[in-house]
This record gives structure tokens, sequence and C-alpha cells, in this order.
């Protein structure tokens, strides 16, 4: 029974090891927030996993940067297009940076260029660093991880 299953991948919640390796891919991050009337707001995201915390660096006519600013509530999902991984953050947005040239931004850029790109990260990344961009980070209040094909045992014999 047991090799019939391995399909499934193993099921459950990850360790915190677990989740840092998977959020340090090359995973796209889906970024919710509050657009200026209140409507969700989702865009797909580079992120850099550090400090605690998620990374972003928006270019500076980018939208979702300035709803942030306005309203810091923000929501993550970084997932496998397979659903075998998935991470869920409620979390609050903090400007480190608004646009500008050559600040604690370049680095963070730098590295996701190459976890995204691999060896073109430098060719896509350093002629665009004349443009300013912002710093953003989300700060988790709230993550829940899974793994695996199966429903959490909550979801599972529920009598309604």
């Amino acid at each position: 029974m047991a090799e019939k299953e391995e399909w499934r991948g193993k099921i459950g919640k990850m360790a915190p090891a677990e989740m840092a390796k998977f959020v340090a891919g090359a995973t796209l991050c889906r970024l919710g927030c509050l657009d200026d009337k209140g409507w969700p707001y989702v865009v797909p995201v580079w992120h850099e996993y550090q400090d605690g915390g998620y990374y972003f660096v928006p270019r500076a006519r980018a939208s979702w940067a300035n709803y942030l600013k306005k309203d810091p509530r923000a929501s993550l999902c970084i997932d496998e297009w397979d659903g075998m991984r998935k991470v869920m953050v409620k979390g609050e947005a903090k400007i480190v940076e608004e646009p500008n040239i050559g600040g604690k931004w370049v680095e963070i850029a730098r590295s996701m260029s190459r976890r995204y790109l691999g060896p073109h990260g430098p060719d896509y990344i350093e002629p665009t660093m004349g443009e300013p961009r912002w710093l953003i980070f989300v700060k988790p209040l709230d993550t829940k991880t899974w793994q695996g094909v199966d429903w959490p045992q909550r979801y599972k014999h529920t009598k309604w």
C-alpha cells in the first residue's frame, strides 16, 4: 500500500527548516494587498526570504507598492504548480526604502536575479540598476504550510 501512495509525497505541515528551504527557492510568490478602493489586488513577484520575513523590490511605478504604503496588510502565497508544497502568510508590510537608485535593495535584487534566472540573472538585472526601486519587507504575523496530496485531518470525517 505504501508504494501505491508515494505519489502523494510527504504529507502534513512543513518543519521550519523545510519551509525555510522551500521559500529560499525560485518559486514565485503571489502577493495580495488592497487597492485604493478596497479591492483585493494580487501580483506574482520575486521574493527574498531573510531576517524572518520576505523582501520585495518593486519598480518605482508599481501600484502595489503604493497600496502597501497606504495599508500594510499583506497576504503571500508561495506554492508549487503541482500543489505539493505551499506556504501562506498573513503579514504586515514595512516600507524599508522609497524608490531610489543604489539603496539596500540592490544586493537583494541581485540575489533574486541569480536565484530566479540562474547564470543569466546579472544579464537581466545589471542593465536596470539605474531604475529606481522600492524595498518592502513583509513581516509574517501568521504562517501556514502544507505539503503532499491529502487533506488535513481537520477536514476529514466531518459531520455536517
